[in-house]
């Protein structure tokens, strides 16, 4: 790919130096989010849809063979929503995964989360299973994963013990409560070094005003995918506020996310922000960012299935790279 590098980065490159990588698979407004440790350690962050000829498992395999892995170590399945697990089964016919984290069984019955909770169980009995707590460190290497949210709780003390009075909750009404399975999402922040990045899946409105209202218990992030698709509910001026990226991420499809109050909102925010998609969006009223921020700008048969990739250095120096262009846009280190 092609690459426009700063002095530094093409120094630290020379030296040889370990990268955090992520890279955002199109999985047409489902999550997929591959992480690769320096360590070479492989975290996947949900598996997109069931179905559909393969198609998620295919582009997840995809990544997988760009990233040079040959198994994935951890397989985070946020929630039990069929765009977020269904995948699974089927990618753990083709590559070995050793532990699946997720936080047990859904609560809800519609028959497209029943049938592709029973295949992904199936898959997760072959493998080892971890149900992570708030609080918890996922065991990686070289990195720190630290569990914000899951099966319903969210934290009650600040990361990194510095909680901070966040002035956008004045005046703020906090959400109504949610049922079903978003709101057990399980979230978390990676660190690594000065480096920050935040997944929270589709975590509802109410959960999220208790990770930064009043206080913010998150504290800023570098890079941020936006909470449920960049959906309507997601567009809450005090978690911009709380978490500052500098970088957000939507992983919508052409018609399913990045909603027109969100993307608004993304527009209008305080501090600078590059907005990257996956999608161009056709919603009618969404303000599309850039091309090229966008890995995808056609559907259907025109879709390329690019993926957007992010490569972060323990400096807190990290990149973004558009697979349909190749180009990359470097970012200094706070």
């Amino acid at each position: 790919m092609k690459a426009i590098l700063t002095a530094v980065a093409a120094l630290a490159l020379l030296a040889g130096e370990k990268t955090l990588d992520v890279y955002f698979i199109d999985v047409e407004g489902g999550q997929s989010t591959l992480i690769v440790t320096p360590a070479g350690q492989s975290l996947l962050v949900d598996a997109g849809y069931p179905g559909l000829l393969a198609r998620d498992p295919d582009r997840i395999m995809a990544a997988v063979r760009e990233a040079h892995l040959a198994r994935i170590d951890y397989l985070l399945v946020t929630h039990l929503h069929e765009d977020h697990a269904g995948g699974a089964a089927e990618l753990s016919r083709r590559i070995p995964i050793g532990t699946f984290i997720d936080y047990g069984a859904p609560v809800e019955t519609a028959k497209e989360v029943v049938a592709a909770f029973a295949e992904y169980e199936q898959a997760r009995g072959r493998g080892r299973h971890l149900v992570p707590k708030v609080g918890d460190r996922l065991p990686l290497d070289g990195v720190d994963v630290h569990i914000i949210s899951a099966d319903g709780m969210v934290l009650s003390s600040a990361l990194d013990g510095a909680a901070q009075p966040n002035a956008a909750c004045a005046g703020f009404e906090r959400p109504p409560e949610a049922r079903g399975e978003n709101p057990r999402s399980i979230g978390f922040r990676l660190r690594f070094g000065a480096f920050r990045f935040l997944d929270v899946g589709d975590l509802v409105a109410s959960k999220m005003t208790d990770l930064v209202c009043p206080d913010n218990l998150v504290g800023s992030v570098d890079a941020y995918l936006v909470a449920h698709h960049a959906n309507s509910d997601t567009s809450l001026p005090a978690v911009f506020e709380a978490v500052r990226p500098r970088v957000a991420i939507a992983n919508n499809g052409p018609w399913k996310g990045a909603t027109p109050p969100t993307m608004t909102a993304l527009h209008e925010l305080r501090n600078p922000v590059d907005v990257w998609q996956l999608h161009r969006t056709i919603n009618y009223g969404a303000e599309n960012f850039p091309d090229t921020f966008i890995a995808n700008v056609g559907y259907e048969a025109a879709d390329g299935a690019s993926w957007l990739k992010l490569s972060a250095r323990a400096s807190g120096e990290f990149s973004m790279t558009n697979g349909r262009t190749g180009w990359t846009k470097q970012y200094p280190a706070r």
